[in-house]
């Protein structure tokens, strides 16, 4: 590791689906967005936000979804522990997982991250508990034997302000995001699924899959400050921003 907090982002999969999933009401061809990862690097220790599928949703260019098909895959060397050894990142060295909720697509990827500490919310890990769906909350993805630290709010994760965990309710009951600060300054703010796309921030209109509309607008509205303050906001399924992103690259 390096003696500065470095951020680097990973697509580790796709969801594809219809824009009126994205954004309420809208028409067109299907849409194919990504399932992005971020990899923390700090000097006390390194954090994943989120961690994309399990194995059950692996493909080959094969078997692909077709393009007009609702549904998620990834494809062999996009998982996130092939994308942490190619930046020569062992699995094993991860410290902390984020899970910015519990849905299949957000923390597939944790059995492979062996000796980290998972942090949710508490009311996300309550929510999973009692809301064993197929799709949606399944044990075998966020039940991986690691310990779980539950918070409820805020935290602080390395103890400088560099890494807070904010909650975003809204898509789930116990939804978080997390801010990080680089070191020139910038505050990039990693939103996961309380905004799916910029679009939805653009037009205040919430995704379709929401469980507490209300608690999904005050979080829109905390988002809107945020990027008037000079947040970059990434956002959690937006194909259109993702394709500026820089992967395996140090964000700056």
């Amino acid at each position: 590791m390096t003696g500065t907090l470095r951020l680097y982002a990973f697509n580790t999969g796709w969801f594809q689906c219809r824009p009126g999933y994205f954004i309420e009401g809208e028409e067109g061809d299907y849409l194919k967005g990504p399932v992005p990862s971020y990899l923390i690097e700090h000097p006390k220790g390194r954090a994943l936000f989120d961690t994309g599928m399990g194995v059950r949703y692996r493909r080959t260019l094969e078997t692909a979804l077709p393009s007009n098909k609702f549904g998620l895959q990834w494809f062999e060397g996009q998982e996130i522990a092939a994308r942490l050894r190619s930046i020569d990142v062992d699995p094993a060295s991860i410290d902390w997982v984020i899970n910015s909720h519990l849905h299949i697509d957000h923390c597939g990827g944790n059995a492979s991250l062996p000796n980290a500490c998972v942090i949710v919310q508490s009311r996300e890990l309550a929510a999973a508990q009692v809301t064993e769906e197929a799709g949606l909350y399944e044990a075998e993805d966020y039940a991986t034997g690691q310990p779980v630290k539950a918070i409820d709010g805020e935290l602080d994760l390395f103890g400088d302000g560099s890494v807070m965990i904010v909650p975003t309710y809204g898509h789930t009951p116990g939804h978080q995001s997390a801010i990080v600060t680089l070191p020139g300054g910038a505050r990039v703010l990693l939103a996961a699924d309380c905004c799916y796309t910029e679009r939805n921030l653009d037009l205040m209109v919430l995704q379709k899959a929401v469980v507490d509309r209300e608690a999904g607008m005050r979080t829109m509205e905390y988002l809107r400050r945020e990027r008037e303050s000079g947040a970059r906001i990434l956002f959690g399924h937006d194909g259109r921003q993702w394709a500026g992103v820089e992967e395996a690259k140090p964000l700056t």
